[in-house]
């Protein structure tokens, strides 16, 4: 028996999904739930094989929300029209459900989903591959989503200072602190408005809007100085690029 989650907003949908599901006796739903926040901690709770998710939801967006976990599972999407998500989907071959989806539609995309769980030992590598495209939606560059700790804090990019490499993970300094997100530099040097933040330096991208003044800094190098007193190392390449966006 495959454990399955049904993550919506809608109770119409939710329930329209569960009477879907009757037609497969080898799917248990073990959970429903309403927002992104719940779907995180029933995820955690269940380790389901499979999640059907809604992806326009309050709070964050169900992209939002697998960005939040460690191993997302294999996903089968629900959405109403959004070009750019329909483009990531078909280019990663990951199924959507376009609604308002019929039983047949539906049971097809259940079927793909079978067939991936047999020829793909690591169905979670596909859903990655899809986040990543679909972080280049212009919807997406407005905020970045974290956990911290049992919380889930959504940072708007206008506050954010610099994002600093720091292992495995990037650390977003902001102006209630640091946290950090498990993600590589290049992945917000794609994401981000490149108007806005510039990677000054390998281990840093610098958010142009904060900074007051930009000083040398031992030979060829600088050092930008942003509003909050803090410093940011600026490489000759990044002072290029920051030459360039700012105008100089």
């Amino acid at each position: 028996m495959s454990k399955v989650i049904i993550i919506d907003d809608e109770p119409l949908a939710r329930s329209v999904v569960r009477e879907y599901l009757q037609q497969h006796p080898g799917l248990e739903v073990v959970a429903e739930c309403g927002d992104g926040f719940e779907g995180v901690k029933a995820i955690q709770q269940h380790e389901p094989d499979l999640i059907l998710l809604d992806i326009q939801m309050p709070k964050i967006t169900g992209f939002e929300m697998l960005e939040l976990l460690d191993q997302p599972p294999a996903v089968i999407f629900a959405t109403a029209f959004d070009e750019f998500a329909i483009k990531a989907f078909e280019a990663h071959a990951i199924d959507y459900l376009l609604k308002p989806f019929n039983q047949e539609r539906f049971d097809k995309a259940i079927g793909k989903w079978a067939e991936q769980q047999a020829a793909i030992p690591a169905p979670e590598k596909n859903t990655q591959e899809l986040l990543e495209a679909a972080s280049l939606s212009p919807s997406q560059r407005q905020r970045i989503v974290v956990r911290n700790g049992s919380k889930i804090k959504i940072i708007s990019v206008n506050d954010v200072w610099y994002l600093e490499a720091a292992d495995d993970y990037v650390k977003i300094h902001t102006t209630e602190g640091y946290f950090l997100k498990n993600k590589t530099m290049a992945h917000f040097e794609q994401s981000l408005d490149p108007a806005i933040f510039v990677r000054s330096h390998r281990s840093y991208i610098v958010n142009v809007q904060h900074i007051t003044r930009i000083d040398p800094y031992e030979k060829d190098n600088h050092v930008a100085v942003l509003r909050s007193g803090a410093k940011v190392p600026v490489s000759r390449s990044g002072y290029a690029k920051l030459k360039e966006v700012l105008g100089l």
